[in-house]
């Protein structure tokens, strides 16, 4: 049992925090809060000085691909990232990694999980995924994947409109929602109100700007991002069009995941010295060899491409679209749990305040995954999985990286005890064996 005395709660629902607390944990869950003038604490308990610090939710990345357990644990924790959503691997590696982390066998984050994604056939990444060539064989994937267990369904850029629509009919029979990519055969508003739960990148955005300008479209897979130059040509749309789509999107419920961190971080791998990535010391050699197998030959995105979908972001939010923060986790030059950091920075530069950036870190993404009951906020009754910082991060969303210490699911790992993962993460990557 814990006792955290004199310390400022972050209440990320009513963006305030509310001064002189203690919270007693229990059992793994928060048994009780109120004023530390008026809390009798059990005898017994570990009483931890809160004076100075402030608690906040466990923060979430709701987009990753979970490759390397052993240091993506780690390394997630320590950056106060406690609950991730893996949005495609392979159904028999995920789905009982999804399950040793949630039972406590494996150190990580809670986890939920798409598997398998679903795409065209061929699939793009045939290794994540499974190709679909009819509606018909689309309602039976949907039915398998939800029966082999997974959490959502996650579809892909190449599906045709036929088969996209007759996965997100059989999804819905199931009860369970349809995230991932925008595809190329559809527009983004139709796609939003014929279902799509939560998209991913900026994908559909670009057709979007493209028709706002009047130009031809094809609605046909071209390449993954080859018309990411219309994100180029924001500044020559009509605002008040663009704010009917924003309008259009939030009313048919869709939440998005704009991980503009993936566009502004990706590195020209031809010519980069890993050396010089921040965090390379914890990328073990296969997550090198996948970057490299997989990302090499790629152009750097235009930076006009990922500073103008930032101030997209910006309006949807402003418009009232629910975000989720993401990283793309394996994307090149995405570093577990930094990258989370920084994404909110990223928003918070362009002019999202910081209170609705960890709103999109914490309590959003906690209810889009059905963990809303007991994660994302801080409550009596809700499981311990809260992070200690230094600052204020409603002030200042820089000050969500300033960590103190953590509760995982009522553990409390200590400042030092998060130094010491950080050197095991190094040690397993360097120290790498296959």
């Amino acid at each position: 049992m814990y006792a955290i005395t004199h310390v400022s709660v972050v209440d990320v629902e009513n963006g305030v925090v509310i001064p002189m607390q203690t919270v007693i944990v229990a059992d793994g869950r928060i048994a009780q809060i109120g004023e530390s003038e008026e809390i009798n604490i059990p005898l017994r308990s570990n009483v931890i000085d809160g004076s100075g610090l402030y608690l906040m939710p466990g923060l979430v990345d709701a987009h990753v691909h979970y490759f390397d357990a052993p240091t993506f644990g780690r390394l997630l924790i320590v950056n106060g990232i406690l609950l991730v959503r893996d949005m495609g691997m392979p159904n028999d590696y995920i789905l009982s990694l999804r399950d040793a982390i949630n039972q406590g066998v494996t150190l990580g984050p809670e986890m939920i999980t798409t598997g398998f994604i679903l795409d065209g056939d061929p699939p793009l990444i045939p290794q994540i995924s499974l190709g679909i060539k009819s509606p018909e064989d689309a309602r039976l994937v949907v039915s398998r994947q939800v029966d082999a267990g997974v959490d959502m369904i996650k579809v892909y850029s190449t599906l045709d409109r036929d088969v996209f629509l007759a996965i997100l009919d059989e999804a819905q029979k199931h009860g369970i929602k349809v995230v991932g990519h925008v595809q190329d055969s559809i527009y983004i508003e139709d796609a939003a109100e014929a279902g799509l739960d939560s998209m991913e990148h900026w994908f559909g955005f670009e057709k979007v700007i493209a028709k706002l300008l009047g130009d031809p479209i094809k609605l046909t897979y071209s390449g993954m991002g080859s018309q990411a130059d219309y994100l180029t040509r924001l500044d020559e749309v009509d605002p008040s069009a663009l704010q009917e789509v924003y309008r259009r999107l939030r009313d048919s419920g869709l939440t998005v995941v704009p991980t503009v961190v993936t566009y502004r971080n990706y590195p020209d791998l031809d010519a980069v010295d890993f050396g010089y990535i921040e965090g390379y010391e914890y990328l073990t050699p296969a997550v090198i060899a996948y970057w490299n197998a997989h990302m090499a030959g790629q152009d750097k995105m235009d930076q006009a491409v990922w500073q103008n979908w930032a101030e997209i972001v910006k309006g949807l939010n402003q418009a009232g679209v629910p975000l989720m923060v993401g990283t793309d986790l394996m994307v090149p030059g995405i570093i577990p749990g930094y990258a989370v950091h920084d994404e909110m920075l990223i928003w918070q530069e362009v002019g999202i305040p910081a209170v609705d950036i960890l709103r999109s870190a914490t309590l959003i993404p906690a209810q889009f995954m059905g963990l809303g009951h007991r994660l994302g906020s801080i409550h009596e009754g809700k499981t311990a999985s809260m992070v200690l910082v230094r600052g204020n991060p409603l002030d200042d969303i820089r000050n969500a990286q300033e960590i103190d210490s953590v509760f995982f699911r009522g553990k409390y790992l200590s400042r030092e005890d998060l130094d010491t993962l950080l050197l095991e993460a190094k040690d397993l990557a360097q120290n790498f064996t296959p």
